[in-house]
């Protein structure tokens, strides 16, 4: 066993290191011995193999875990793992990284120190960008829509919360500081920066199979359950404050329409603007405590309210008048149920963005609600869509941006293949009646693919505008408009 391959493979990575990643030459040698001992290796000469001019680690760490698996030094399906931990070995280490993002905070200013925190993630393959770009995107009826193949399907809101569980009690969940270099959840890259929101310490992280541009969570230091309230209003200004371009929200903090882990206090942004962030207002109304701020209810699928002002204590005022009157409320001709014997119903998801009117914090207004007839939600999507979309529907699908299964990939191909042989629907993709039904429906008999894969993707819109509408709290912006001058606004 020569090795040469192997060593060749690893030369290329720590040049690319050089390269890309800020290694340094004090750090040079110790980073190769650190992959050395990960497999006995001990005969090193250098081969003089560069990488450096690949500006991504993809295509090296594919040639790594091959040469590696080829000389019987792993299986194929510890690729992952190992690739991990030799690119851990040759990223900055986590002192090196924050030092680095401060003075390029202090130099250029937050949304630049973001920008190269997101591009080295990239460069460190903590951000699977390669992965990412290979999942099918498109924009339709005003909504975005994607079909991750990158990440499991989670049905059921407790399976989903078991699987950001961690055995054992260390760390006590997935997304706490302790799992910055973790072995056990193979978090050798993950690099966390400080953040201050409002008076407490947090920390931000990019996810790794992001939904969007620059898609990350501001985690509180703490392991404490997620809430919302006028603090956490402020705290979510306080980070537009930092880093303007981005936008940031927090989840409902209640099982079936939030997020999965709950159990810590944490938010989630990103570099895009989704599409509510653009809605237009359907109607205006004020509030008489603060009648410089902009309300509006928004021209959207499900029940939101944009509030504007540049003065942040006035949005996080009225946010959180608004935010009040909603938890209380319940209307049970609606389905609107505040509090019963299960507990705490209702709740909001907000978001705030920057822009020239000041601060713009919509408020979505969100309800877990179950019945017999709905016992995965009242206001979640109707069980005739659940083919498409059964998981939660949270604050970034709300928002306009939908994450379908990755199962759909191959589903929707077996189902074009059958409206373009003019076959019926197979029997095992019998859920996706309704999608086929409607789909051969607006194509008039037309056999023609590209014409097929087109009326899939706009149905496939339908959709997700109908799941929104079934979140929707009030199925009528009348409603909304009528509860808001119920609660002390007034028409404008």
């Amino acid at each position: 066993m020569t090795l040469r391959r192997v060593y060749e493979a690893i030369d290329a990575l720590v040049d690319y290191a050089r390269a890309h990643l800020e290694l340094g030459a004090a750090n040079e040698d110790w980073a190769r011995n650190q992959i050395f001992g990960m497999f006995g290796l001990n005969s090193y000469e250098p081969t003089g193999t560069r990488g450096a001019e690949h500006v991504r680690p993809d295509a090296l760490l594919a040639e790594f875990a091959g040469a590696l698996a080829a000389e019987g030094l792993i299986e194929d399906y510890q690729a992952d793992a190992v690739c991990d931990q030799a690119m851990g070995y040759l990223t900055l280490i986590p002192s090196q990284l924050q030092e680095r993002f401060a003075q390029m905070r202090d130099a250029e200013g937050g949304d630049a120190a973001m920008a190269w925190l997101y591009e080295y993630s990239i460069r460190s393959n903590y951000v699977r960008r390669a992965v990412l770009d290979r999942n099918p995107r498109f924009e339709t009826r005003g909504l975005i829509v994607t079909i991750n193949k990158a990440k499991p399907e989670f049905k059921d809101p407790k399976k989903a919360a078991a699987g950001n569980a961690v055995a054992g009690g260390y760390p006590r969940c997935s997304i706490c500081h302790e799992n910055e270099g973790f072995a056990g959840r193979a978090k050798f890259t993950l690099r966390t920066v400080p953040l201050k929101m409002g008076a407490e310490d947090w920390f931000w992280q990019f996810s790794p199979y992001g939904y969007l541009d620059e898609h990350g969570i501001a985690v509180n230091t703490l392991h404490t359950p997620m809430h919302v309230d006028a603090d956490a209003f402020r705290q979510l200004i306080s980070f537009v404050d930092q880093y303007p371009s981005l936008f940031i929200g927090c989840n409902a903090a209640l099982p079936r329409i939030g997020g999965s882990v709950l159990g810590h206090d944490h938010y989630q942004g990103g570099g895009e603007l989704l599409p509510m962030h653009t809605a237009k207002t359907w109607k205006e109304v004020q509030d008489p405590d603060h009648p410089d701020a902009g309300v509006e209810i928004l021209d959207w699928h499900n029940t939101a309210i944009r509030v504007v002002s540049p003065d942040a204590e006035t949005v996080v005022a009225v946010c959180e008048k608004i935010h009040d009157a909603w938890v209380s409320y319940s209307n049970p001709e609606l389905g609107i149920i505040a509090r019963d014997d299960e507990g705490v119903h209702s709740a909001t998801s907000p978001t705030v963005i920057r822009t020239e009117r000041g601060y713009e914090m919509s408020l979505i207004l969100r309800s877990n609600v179950t019945t017999e007839e709905f016992p995965a939600g009242v206001f979640h999507a109707h069980p005739e869509f659940h083919a498409v979309k059964q998981e939660s529907i949270g604050l970034i699908e709300a928002q306009g941006l939908f994450i379908l299964p990755g199962r759909l990939d191959s589903e929707l191909a077996l189902i074009a293949d059958a409206i373009e042989s003019g076959a019926d629907l197979p029997a095992d993709l019998e859920p996706f009646r309704l999608l086929f039904d409607e789909t051969k429906e607006a194509l008039s008999g037309s056999t023609d693919r590209a014409a097929i894969d087109a009326a899939i993707r706009d149905e496939l819109g339908s959709i997700c505008e109908r799941i929104l509408d079934n979140t929707a709290v009030f199925k009528h912006k009348e409603q909304t408009l009528a509860w808001l001058l119920d609660h002390g606004f007034e028409a404008r």
